[in-house]
């Protein structure tokens, strides 16, 4: 009773510094999401565009991304490429943020693209619309409604690896309770703490993803 007492008065004590945390974490997070969906989306297409080349090139990146850890890849854009371009930390997480998860919203748009009947682009090109007014007419938007249970997975993988800022000193969630930790000498209460913040996002996030479900199926009724 008495360290459910402590960790309710830490959760008390701490929560305004928290809040900004959490703050900062959402704005990582839906910046690299917006970022990482345009990147999926045309590494995507430049794999079914039948080009070798282009397809070599989505392959390639495909390949880095899933082969190297992210706390790599945001450490070579922090360290490296921050001394070629002018880049805070916010900037240098998110876009590695956006780099990795692009990769797998480039597989998920991949699958979700090509599980549409080819009749579709059939008709549409029957109708005397461009092969890319089809597939954005016609193609993505249907692509789009299946792709988005994935896209709800990698969105909240995408905030969960965004803890990893906290080793370029971005003061998210995760880097306020291991700070807070070893300030108090109390490590575990503000890990239990910061769970918790986590778990309330991941919630919310699930929310909006599933009410964004309903809506695309009932506009389809």
């Amino acid at each position: 009773m008495e360290s459910l007492t402590h960790f309710f008065n830490a959760f008390i004590d701490s929560y305004p510094i928290f809040l900004k945390g959490m703050w900062l974490t959402l704005e990582l997070t839906v910046v690299s999401i917006l970022f990482a969906i345009v990147i999926g989306l045309v590494f995507a297409l430049l794999k079914l565009s039948n080009i070798k080349i282009l397809e070599w090139i989505s392959n390639i990146y495909v390949y880095l991304v899933r082969g190297t850890p992210l706390i790599v890849q945001i450490f070579v854009l922090f360290f490296g490429i921050t001394k070629l371009i002018q880049m805070d930390a916010f900037w240098a997480a998110s876009i590695a943020l956006a780099f990795h998860n692009g990769a797998y919203i480039a597989e998920i748009f991949r699958g979700s693209i090509q599980s549409i009947d080819r009749g579709q682009m059939e008709a549409g090109r029957s109708l005397g619309m461009s092969t890319s007014l089809t597939m954005r007419r016609i193609v993505l938007p249907q692509a789009f409604r299946r792709a988005l249970p994935p896209l709800g997975n990698q969105f909240i993988i995408g905030l969960k690896d965004s803890s990893l800022a906290a080793f370029i000193s971005m003061s998210e969630l995760f880097n306020i309770a291991t700070t807070l930790g070893s300030a108090k000498f109390d490590t575990l209460t503000y890990l239990l703490i910061v769970a918790v913040y986590y778990l309330v996002l991941v919630l919310l996030l699930t929310l909006f993803v599933n009410l964004i479900e309903r809506k695309l199926a009932a506009s389809e009724k």
